[in-house]
C-alpha cells in the first residue's frame, strides 16, 4: 500500500494543463471525470449547496469525520470523486450561473448529466454555451440520449442494465434476470465518456474546434454486450441465463472443489488436455465427443456433470497449484478482504492511502488508478473533496484573474 504523504504529489498527468468543469454526479459522469482528474486534468465539481451530489449519502459506510462520528462522504462517493475540487453552487441563481459561465472561459470540457433539455433555461446547453465558446467540448450523460422515444426519461444503472439486455443473460437457468453486482452500465458509459473527451481534446488540438457528446447509458450497456449481442444478430435467437458458464468455451465457469470453488477458463483443445491430465481423467480429451471446443459446447450438457464430479474429489489449493504449473487459466474465487490483502494489489498499487484532512485518522483508503504510464504516471492529488470545500479557493481564483487582467 502507499503510505500517506505529507505534501500533495505534483501532477505528472498527460493532461495537466486540461481545465474540466463537471456538472455530473451520481456514477457514469463522476467516473469520467475522476478518470481525467488522475490523468492530471484540474477538475472543478459544481455541487448543490447543502446536499451535493446524491451519492454522498449512499451508505453506509461512511467516512468518520474528525470527531469519530459519520461523514456525508459515503464509500460510494469516496469511489468515484478524487482529484477533484468542489465548488458549491446554486444554479437557479442567475449570478451564479454567471459564474459557471467566467469559469468555462478558461475551461476545456465541460460535463454535465441533467435531463435532456433542462440546462436549456439557465444557458448552460451546447447550443447556447458554444456561441461563446466554440472550442468548448460539451459532454451530455443520459439515460436513454439527446434523442430518440425514451429521450425523455431518467436512466440509472439497474434500469439500463434491464433494458439493454444485460439482466437477460445474468443468472442462473430458472432463476430471476440478476444484475451485475457493481453499476457496470454507469462505469461503461464513464469509461465511453472518457476515451471521446479525450479524442474530441484530440481534434480540436488539429481543428480548433470544439464539439457536442452525446452519450448515453442505455447505449453504452448496449454496446457491453459485445459476443453475446453479436451472437443473437447472427442467430436471433435469444440466449438462455447459463449462470457463470460460458456461450461459446467449455469449460469455462465455476466448479465446486473439496473445499470451495474454483474458476475454470479453458480457451484451447491443449489447455483442456492439460487439464484432464490434472484430474485424472484423460480419456476426456481423448473422447470425441469432448476433444475440441465446438465438440464439448455442444456436448456440454454430458461433459459438465462429468467434470463436477470430478472436481469435487480435488483441494482447491492443489488445482490451483496445478494448473498454473499446466499453464491452465484457473484461479480462486476471492473475497474482497483477500483481493485487497494480496500481494497483486500491493505490487501493482491498486490500494492506495490519500490523506484528507476531514477523516479521523488523517487519510482514507482508496482504489488506485489500473493505467500505469511510463512517461506521464497518474497522481493522486486531491482526496474526495468535501461538499464546497474549494468554493473560496475556486471564486478567489476568478477574482485574482479578473485583477490580473485589468493590470495588464
Amino acid at each position: 500500500m502507499d503510505k500517506k504523504n505529507d505534501t500533495n504529489p505534483p501532477n505528472t498527468g498527460p493532461l495537466a494543463g486540461v481545465k474540466v468543469l463537471d456538472m455530473s454526479r451520481i456514477l457514469a459522469g463522476p467516473t469520467c471525470t475522476q478518470l481525467l482528474g488522475d490523468y492530471g486534468a484540474d477538475v472543478i465539481k459544481v455541487e448543490k449547496p447543502g446536499s451535493g451530489d446524491d451519492t454522498r449519502n449512499w451508505g453506509p459506510p461512511f467516512m468518520k469525520n474528525k470527531d469519530g462520528d459519520d461523514s456525508n462522504e459515503s464509500g460510494y462517493f469516496l469511489a468515484s470523486n478524487r482529484n477533484k475540487r468542489s465548488l458549491s453552487l446554486d444554479i437557479s441563481k442567475e449570478e451564479n450561473v454567471k459564474i459557471i459561465k467566467t469559469l468555462l472561459k478558461d475551461c476545456d470540457v465541460f460535463i454535465e448529466n441533467f435531463k435532456v433539455g433542462s440546462l436549456k433555461k439557465f444557458g448552460l446547453d451546447y447550443q447556447s454555451l458554444s456561441k461563446d465558446f466554440p472550442k468548448l467540448i460539451y459532454c451530455s450523460i443520459t439515460g436513454y440520449g439527446q434523442n430518440g422515444p425514451n429521450s425523455h426519461k431518467s436512466g440509472y444503472d439497474l434500469i439500463a442494465q434491464g433494458y439493454g439486455g444485460l439482466m437477460s443473460i445474468t443468472g442462473g437457468p430458472n432463476e430471476e434476470p440478476v444484475k451485475v453486482g457493481v453499476a457496470v452500465a454507469d462505469l461503461f458509459c464513464g469509461l465511453y465518456a472518457c476515451t471521446a473527451i479525450l479524442a474530441a481534446l484530440n481534434h480540436r488540438t488539429k481543428s480548433g474546434i470544439g464539439q457536442n457528446i452525446d452519450i448515453a447509458l442505455v447505449d453504452s450497456q448496449i454496446a457491453s454486450l459485445v459476443n453475446m449481442g453479436t451472437n443473437y444478430l447472427l442467430s436471433k435467437e435469444d440466449p438462455d441465463r447459463v449462470g457463470n458458464e460460458h456461450a461459446n468455451i467449455v469449460p469455462y465457469q465455476v466448479f465446486e472443489v473439496y473445499d470451495g470453488h474454483l474458476n475454470v477458463a479453458i480457451g484451447n483443445d491443449e489447455q483442456f488436455k492439460k487439464f484432464c491430465d490434472i484430474i485424472n481423467r484423460s480419456d476426456l480429451s481423448e473422447n470425441q465427443q469432448y476433444s475440441t471446443n465446438i465438440m464439448r459446447v455442444s456436448n456440454r450438457h454430458k461433459l459438465i456433470p462429468i467434470l463436477k464430479q470430478e472436481l469435487k474429489k480435488h483441494e482447491k489449493d492443489y488445482l490451483v497449484n496445478r494448473m498454473e504449473k499446466m499453464k491452465v487459466p484457473g484461479g480462486p474465487i476471492n473475497k474482497l478482504s483477500e483481493v485487497f490483502a494480496s500481494n497483486q494489489v500491493s505490487a501493482r498499487k491498486m490500494k492506495i492511502q490519500m490523506k484528507n484532512k476531514n477523516s479521523d485518522n488523517g487519510f482514507v483508503e482508496l482504489i488506485g488508478n489500473p493505467v500505469k504510464f511510463s512517461a506521464t504516471p497518474v497522481s493522486y492529488r486531491h482526496p474526495p473533496p468535501s461538499c464546497g470545500e474549494h468554493s473560496d479557493e475556486i471564486l478567489n481564483e476568478i477574482v485574482s484573474k479578473k485583477d490580473n487582467n485589468k493590470i495588464k
